[in-house]
């Protein structure tokens, strides 16, 4: 896998995340995104969700998502961060991946 840098913000703070919570976050994200119809290989990845809305910009592009892929993908996210040191609540989540 190509060289990455993976940052994550929590209600607007950034969360420090060691090189095996990067690498788990880089492939949950990677597997929610070779889900839906449309994507491509992650080059630059700005994952954000505020409350019930998820909005996936992939290499420049806005991902469509129904209400039922927005509630799965944000349940499948709020659920990984939930668990990291500091993090109690997750109503904005924002994921930076960029290779």
């Amino acid at each position: 896998m190509a060289s990455k840098q993976v940052n994550l913000y929590v209600n607007d703070a950034p969360i420090e995340t060691d090189f095996f919570v990067q690498g788990y976050m880089d492939r949950v994200v990677s597997g929610i995104l070779s889900a839906l119809k449309g994507t491509c290989r992650i080059k630059n990845l700005d994952f954000a969700i505020e409350e019930d809305t998820v909005i996936i910009n992939l290499n420049g592009s806005v991902v469509p998502t129904n209400t039922f892929v927005n509630k799965i993908i944000r349940s499948t996210i709020a659920g990984m961060v939930s668990a990291l040191k500091g993090v109690s609540d997750t109503r904005r989540i924002h994921i930076v991946i960029s290779r």
